[in-house]
């Protein structure tokens, strides 16, 4: 069994990748350089797809930057220590500056292009839907919708029925998602997850993305070894 797996170098990608493997598919990695303003999560990108011993890894271009609204692509500062997160892990400050539209639809998309060329019928993204900064692509009613496109939109769609849209992290928290990481014994020190990495690549610990991600290793219990790394550095 093929599938696309959607590796942005981050933990959450990290994982969901490794969930799939371990169900028995063969991975297709696809990092996307979608405008990022920063190399790290390229870098780990790459270092988490060895670590995986994916089939491939391909890096595709496609700047989004052009079309700015995203703090994430240059368009703005990157929101610091600003996310409301309710008790229940909801992120009421709404939708955050760095959000990039229709991202995971254009990532997605091309995931899907790639998995017809190869024959597969699966995806693989890492979005999550309880401890996140609000995007509404990283919601089940997008992922359904998606994988409705998908019988529509393409050929082996039209012929064979539609594909399916693996999203195993979509409903955990970010500290469940590391306790099935650590149970995967996954090397979350591979991996990068801050959106505006100081200038020698180590976390700001600021940000939405850093926040969040502290907190779910607070909540699990353990050090987070990305960061036991930059403190050794």
């Amino acid at each position: 069994m093929k599938a696309v797996v959607l590796l942005s170098g981050g933990l959450d990608s990290y994982t969901a990748a490794a969930i799939t493997q371990r169900q028995g598919f063969e991975l297709h990695a696809l990092t996307v350089r979608y405008g990022q303003q920063h190399e790290q999560e390229l870098v780990a990108a790459r270092t988490v797809a060895r670590s995986l011993h994916v089939v491939q890894h391909r890096e595709f271009p496609v700047d989004l930057a052009a079309f700015g609204g995203s703090s994430l692509t240059g368009d703005g500062p990157i929101p610091k220590l600003g996310m409301a997160v309710t008790s229940s892990n909801q992120v009421t400050s709404g939708i955050p500056s760095t959000y990039v539209p229709a991202r995971n639809t254009v990532l997605l998309s091309l995931a899907l292009a790639w998995a017809e060329g190869l024959g597969a019928r699966d995806l693989v993204i890492g979005v999550n839907a309880i401890d996140y900064s609000g995007y509404p692509d990283c919601r089940p009613a997008f992922i359904e919708a998606f994988e409705q496109l998908t019988a529509v939109a393409t050929k082996a769609g039209v012929e064979g029925g539609p594909f399916t849209v693996h999203a195993p992290l979509i409903h955990l928290s970010k500290a469940d998602i590391i306790r099935q990481g650590i149970a995967l014994n996954l090397n979350y020190g591979l991996t990068h997850s801050c959106y505006d990495p100081k200038p020698d690549g180590r976390p700001c610990e600021a940000c939405d993305s850093c926040c969040l991600r502290a907190r779910g290793f607070q909540e699990v219990g353990v050090l987070d070894p990305a960061l036991a790394q930059s403190a050794r550095s």
